[in-house]
Formats: C-alpha cells, structure tokens, sequence
C-alpha cells in the first residue's frame, strides 16, 4: 500500500525544494549528536513546533530504522494500529516501512492490529518523516497510532517493542510524538508542562501517566510518550534530556491560549 501525505503545504512544504530550504533552517547539522534509544518530538506545524522538533533531530545520530508512535488524532480504527508494509510517499521521495518489525509486533504485541485506514489522514507521525529523510535518508519506518486510555496495555506493547528491538542488529530510535498542553495562557501551560517534563527527565512512564491523567492535562501523545519510555527503559535507558521547549505563542505573539511543545531525547 502507498499512503499519499495528508498534511504536505499546510504543516510542511510540500514542494521538496522548499521542504529542503525549511529543514535547513530547523535542523543543524553541526550539533553534537547522542544514540538515542527514544525521543519526544512536537508534531504541529513547521511554523510553530518545527523548531524544536529540529532541535531534537539536531542531536541524535542517524538511525536505521525508526518506529513511530503518535496519537490517534481522529479515532479511525482499532486503539493500536500498525501499517505492516507498503511506503509512505513524501515530497523527498518515499519512505519504506519494515515489513518484517511490523508483522512481528502484529504477532507478539497482542494489542496491535494492522490497519492502514488509520493512517490515512492522521499528522502526527508524517510531519516526523521529512526530519527523519533530512538526517537519515536510507531509514525505514514503522509506524503506529494510538488511541489506548489504560496503562495496562501501554505496559504490553512496550514488551513486546523491546524484545523485537533487542533482537535488532540495526540502530533503532522510538519516536514519541507529541503536542504538549493545549490552549490555555502561556504560564498556565508553561507550568504544567514543566511537571509533565519532570516525570519525563526523571524517565518515570507511570509518573508521567498519572500525572496527566489526575491535572487534565491535554498532553496527546501522552500514551505513545508512555510507551516510548517503558520500552527505552527496558533497553538500558539511563537519562532523558530535555533539548528545548517552546509553546505557540513563541511564533505567534498570541499569548492568550498556546500550545505546548517539548523535545527530549533518551540514550
């Protein structure tokens, strides 16, 4: 199957050229760089969150292979749903998902289910792909929307994750991809963030849960975030560092109700 972009021209350039010039900006590639085992990435649009998305894909060190894992922003299909094969086409050409990492989490992970109609028209992992292109250019992808609500399951995808990735002979990055608080005052959202962020930097999945869950905190990728981090401690994991935060307001002016985007990085 080849998924056509849902979001080209209106999160990022559609045109490749244009899209090039954009991550020449946001991405520098002169950086120090980490192995990340995971990351928290932002997923609006280049203009308000790709600066710190770019930040992020500033400091790792190019993977192979990078499993997606971004909310369900409409709520089509199952509550982990996978695209076991086939390419996502993109302005800088298309993008292979791992076919073989896909089927076997299909397999192990009893919460996954392969359909591809939820990935249709959701945004949070494609505006990832041009970042990911921009510094790995050969990388495959496997990518997994989410619409689960308990801790329990996020509990089991991550087992499954982590014993497929430590049978992996490629390097391998989890991308948590999320938006942080939504549309209240900036300070109101500085604040809650700033807690959400702790429990990240203090690599704590069921502190972070919890304390989304408890404060209403509208913090979407919560659960893919969740995840991230129960699988990358299962990997060894020993910091989370936070690379650079920013809400909408930063690049709009408008103060009055923002968005929250945090970017982190775990090795």
């Amino acid at each position: 199957m080849r998924r056509k972009p849902a979001v080209a021209n209106r999160f990022y350039e559609g045109d490749p050229n244009r899209l090039r010039e954009q991550l020449n900006r946001l991405v520098r590639l002169d950086q120090p760089r980490s192995r990340a085992l995971g990351i928290v990435s932002p997923h609006a649009g280049y203009m308000f969150s790709g600066a710190v998305a770019g930040a992020v894909y500033s400091r790792i060190e190019p993977a192979q292979v990078y499993i997606l894992l971004g909310p369900n922003h409409h709520g089509f299909g199952h509550a982990a749903s996978i695209m076991t094969s086939g390419a996502w086409d993109m302005p800088f050409g298309q993008i292979t998902i791992d076919q073989t990492i896909a089927e076997n989490l299909v397999a192990k992970g009893r919460y996954i289910s392969n359909d591809p109609s939820s990935h249709l028209q959701e945004h949070s992992l494609e505006v990832q792909v041009p970042f990911i292109q921009f510094v790995s250019p050969q990388a495959v992808i496997v990518p997994i929307v989410l619409s689960i609500r308990d801790y329990s399951p996020c509990e089991a995808i991550a087992e499954a994750l982590a014993g497929i990735i430590q049978s992996e002979t490629r390097s391998v990055t989890i991308v948590a991809s999320t938006d942080m608080s939504h549309y209240e005052p900036h300070e109101i959202t500085q604040r809650k963030d700033r807690l959400a962020i702790d429990q990240m930097v203090a690599l704590s999945p069921r502190g972070l849960f919890d304390y989304v869950i408890k404060n209403r905190i509208s913090m979407c990728g919560v659960v893919p975030t969740v995840i991230m981090l129960l699988t990358t401690l299962v990997l060894g994991a020993s910091k989370a560092e936070l690379i650079q935060y920013a809400t909408s307001g930063d690049a709009s002016g408008d103060y009055h109700q923002v968005v929250g985007y945090a970017g982190l990085i775990v090795t």
